[in-house]
C-alpha cells in the first residue's frame, strides 16, 4: 500500500486530504462550511501542522479496482456521500472495501454543537418527501454492500424524525435487502418513544450513536439539549428494544480530556452493553469552533484500544485518523467474531497494540 502523508499532499489527491487544524473548507454539506483563504486571513485563523503521523495508505489491487468503480458510479449518476462531502481520509479504504455513508433529512440540523460545523436552524427546511426512494436508488447504483446511514437532529419535529428515518431504511432494504445496514442516529430528543417506533422490526444490522466527548465536557462541546448521559440512555434502550443488534458508539479526543477520563467513559459506555467503540482525533473545522487542545500520539490510542478490548467491546477502531464510520462493515463482521479491524490489511489509520499478521515479521504498534 502507498503512504499518504496529509500535509504534503499534492494536486489532484488534494481532494481526500485531512483539514488543517484551523483550516475551513472541508467541503460543502458535511460537517464544515466552505470560507475563502482572504477571509481565513482576515480572522487570523492559523495553518497549524498536523502531526507526522497524520498519514494513512491508498489501497491496491481489488480494494483500488473497487473503489475507481465506485468513485465512477457516484460520478456518472450525480450522487453525494458524506464520505465525499467531508474529504474523509479513509474513503480510499472503505469504498474499497463495498463501504459508505450518507447524510439524511437535510444538511441543517437543529442542534449547535461546538464542535461541528454542520449548518445550525431552529426550523430547518421541510424534510424532503422524495428521499427514501433517491437514497435507495443512490446506493443500489453505487453497489455496495454495507450502507451507513447517519442524520441530522431534527428537534423541530415531534419524534425527532424517527418516521422519517425508518421510511429511509425501509426504502434502502425493499431496493436493495441485500445490503447490509447500519444507523448513525441522534439522540431523538431523549424521546424512548421514538426510538421504539423506529427500532421494532427496523433490518438493520447496527444501531450507533455517539457519545462524543468525556461527560464532564458535555456543555463546552455539545448543544445543552444533549449530553452524555442521555446519550448513554438512548443506547441502552436501544439495547433494550433490540438486542438482536449491534450497538455502537465513537469518542473523540483532543478537546481538552484527561486519558483518564477517557477511559472512564468507554466503561461507561461498555456497562450500557454497548458492543462497538471508535476513538479519534478532533479537528477543528474552523475558527468558530473549539480549538484542539492537544494531539495525542499513536501509542496512546493503543493503549486506548487494548483497554477496549479488555472491558469486553468485541469490536475496536483506536487512532488519530478514525472516524465514527471507519471500515463500518469490517468493524461489524469483528463483533460477530471475524479478524480485528486494525489487523487487515491496516492502513495505518487505526492503531493497536494487537499483532498485524499481514505485515513482514508480524510487527506491532
Amino acid at each position: 500500500m502507498r503512504t499518504i502523508n496529509f500535509d504534503t499532499l499534492p494536486g489532484a489527491l488534494m481532494a481526500t486530504r485531512l483539514p488543517t487544524v484551523g483550516e475551513e473548507g472541508i467541503g460543502p454539506g458535511s460537517c464544515s462550511s466552505s470560507q475563502s483563504s482572504e477571509r481565513l486571513k482576515k480572522t487570523g485563523a492559523g495553518r497549524k501542522r498536523l502531526p507526522e503521523w497524520f498519514k494513512t495508505s491508498l489501497p491496491v489491487g481489488k480494494s483500488q479496482n473497487r473503489y475507481n468503480s465506485t468513485m465512477s458510479s457516484v460520478k456518472e449518476n450525480g450522487l453525494s456521500t458524506v464520505c465525499e462531502e467531508a474529504r474523509c481520509p479513509n474513503i480510499h479504504d472503505c469504498w474499497g472495501r463495498g463501504t459508505a455513508t450518507f447524510m439524511i433529512a437535510g444538511d441543517v440540523c437543529t442542534r449547535g454543537c461546538r464542535f461541528c460545523a454542520v449548518d445550525t436552524a431552529k426550523n430547518p427546511p421541510p424534510l424532503n418527501s422524495d428521499e427514501p426512494d433517491d437514497l435507495a436508488s443512490a446506493i443500489e447504483k453505487m453497489g455496495i454492500e454495507h450502507a451507513v446511514i447517519t442524520v441530522v437532529n431534527r428537534d423541530d419535529l415531534a419524534d425527532g424524525g424517527a418516521s422519517h428515518y425508518r421510511e429511509c431504511i425501509m426504502a434502502v432494504h425493499d431496493r436493495c435487502p441485500e445490503v447490509g445496514i447500519e444507523l448513525l442516529c441522534s439522540d431523538l430528543d431523549g424521546n424512548l418513544d421514538s426510538l421504539r417506533t423506529l427500532l421494532v422490526g427496523l433490518p438493520i444490522r447496527v444501531f450507533a450513536h455517539n457519545v462524543e466527548c468525556v461527560p464532564r465536557l458535555d456543555s463546552h462541546v455539545r448543544d445543552r439539549r444533549a449530553s452524555f448521559s442521555q446519550s448513554l440512555e438512548i443506547l441502552a434502550e436501544a439495547k433494550k428494544i433490540r438486542p438482536d443488534l449491534k450497538t455502537k458508539t465513537s469518542i473523540m479526543v483532543g478537546l481538552g480530556e484527561t486519558d483518564s477520563e477517557v477511559v472512564d467513559a468507554m466503561r461507561k459506555v461498555r456497562s450500557c452493553g454497548v458492543d462497538m467503540i471508535t476513538l479519534g482525533q478532533y479537528l477543528q473545522p474552523g475558527v468558530r469552533h473549539i480549538p484542539v487542545e492537544r494531539f495525542p500520539e499513536p501509542s496512546k490510542f493503543a493503549d486506548w484500544d487494548r483497554e477496549a478490548r479488555e472491558m469486553g467491546f468485541s469490536a475496536v477502531a483506536s487512532g488519530p485518523l478514525v472516524r465514527s464510520s471507519y471500515r463500518a462493515g469490517l468493524l461489524w463482521e469483528e463483533s460477530t467474531g471475524s479478524e480485528p479491524v486494525v489487523t487487515r490489511e491496516s492502513t495505518g489509520s487505526a492503531v493497536s497494540h494487537l499483532t498485524f499478521p499481514h505485515t513482514d515479521g508480524g510487527q506491532t504498534i
